[in-house]
């Protein structure tokens, strides 16, 4: 082969080297980045800030397991193409208000595993198209009205294992599009009438082990496509079958076992009504545990049959027959008095 021809054969194998080098784009040091596919990769670098030379055309960036712990307003100045962005098990505590306002095209959002204590009332102001917000395993102990407001498009919301004790019941009032929300692992007291209204897409409300004593009678109402709802772990004794019987879904399974439940014949009443109902279904009712009165604690609820009506029978029985006998001896008695009062009287009457 002739020397003209080797060097031919060589510049044209260094043509795919050469392209790829004309197209370089800087890259922060500690990431790796994926030309072709736009990708950025800062996973567990040890940065404590957003990089400021992430390529403009980035559409995922990854800086999950770092040391970040504020996100101020020219973080993401400029990343328009940013579809997903990863910022999970930093140490962010502060969220700047207008932090994520170039992110408009922002589909998924992953804050979990921070110190986040509050979130912005803008604070989805741009995120327009997002449809993943993940927040879980924060600080968070409330949820304020403004928090999620520009969120249409919303699918799935974390904010499971946080602090919240109390929602404004205005928090969801966007999220006509939400299909799953998880509240697991909270402080919540109530299930409040109004908080779910514009939720009647919503397909899996996760509420186990918070505090939950008490669900309004028109809490579920508007819930139309629900098919899982947890309520394991929360502080239950007693529930209304109407509650339940609200839920209009085609079908809807239910957890709630590990609650204090007061095993009574009115509970025994309400689990019987409920699995009667065609599109509702207790998947735990086997592992449901009395907790009182104490001749019942530890047992299980489903064990009981109808013993819990029966002996309710039994002592308004007793209670009523126990009742008539005071009675019909107190008539007897009264009788009594009656007719010696007559005869003493008779008796005087005969001796004038």
């Amino acid at each position: 082969m002739s020397t003209s021809c080797c060097r031919m054969l060589s510049l044209m194998s260094l043509l795919p080297l050469l392209n790829a080098t004309a197209s370089f784009r800087p890259c922060p040091g500690s990431c790796l980045c994926y030309r072709s596919s736009d990708l950025v990769d800062c996973r567990s670098s040890g940065l404590d800030q957003v990089p400021s030379d992430v390529p403009k055309g980035t559409w995922l960036l990854d800086l999950s397991g770092n040391k970040v712990e504020d996100v101020h307003t020219r973080s993401f100045m400029g990343l328009w193409a940013l579809r997903i962005l990863l910022l999970s098990n930093n140490s962010i505590h502060t969220l700047h208000p207008q932090a994520l306002l170039s992110l408009q095209f922002l589909e998924r959002l992953d804050l979990s595993f921070n110190r986040l204590r509050s979130l912005p009332p803008d604070f989805t102001q741009s995120l327009s198209s997002l449809q993943e917000l993940r927040l879980d395993h924060n600080l968070l102990k409330h949820l304020d009205s403004a928090s999620l407001e520009d969120s249409d498009n919303l699918r799935k919301l974390d904010l499971s294992h946080n602090r919240i004790q109390y929602m404004d019941v205005r928090a969801f009032k966007s999220l006509s599009r939400l299909r799953l929300l998880n509240l697991q692992g909270n402080r919540l007291n109530v299930l409040m009438n109004g908080l779910l209204s514009r939720q009647q897409a919503l397909e899996v409300l996760l509420l186990g082990h918070n505090n939950i004593s008490t669900i309004e009678a028109e809490a579920l109402a508007p819930l139309r496509s629900l098919t899982l709802l947890g309520l394991h772990g929360n502080q239950l004794e007693h529930i209304k079958f109407k509650t339940f019987l609200k839920l209009q879904t085609t079908s809807t399974h239910i957890q709630m076992s590990r609650n204090p439940w007061i095993c009574d014949c009115d509970l025994q009443r309400v689990f019987g009504k409920i699995q009667h109902v065609r599109h509702l279904h207790v998947e735990d009712y086997k592992d449901i545990v009395c907790h009182a009165p104490p001749q019942q604690a530890g047992s299980l609820l489903a064990s009981m049959d109808s013993q819990l009506c029966m002996a309710e029978t039994a002592t308004v029985l007793v209670i009523t027959i126990t009742v008539m006998i005071a009675v019909i001896g107190a008539l007897i008695k009264a009788e009594r008095n009656r007719k010696n009062k007559q005869a003493a009287s008779d008796a005087e009457s005969a001796e004038k």
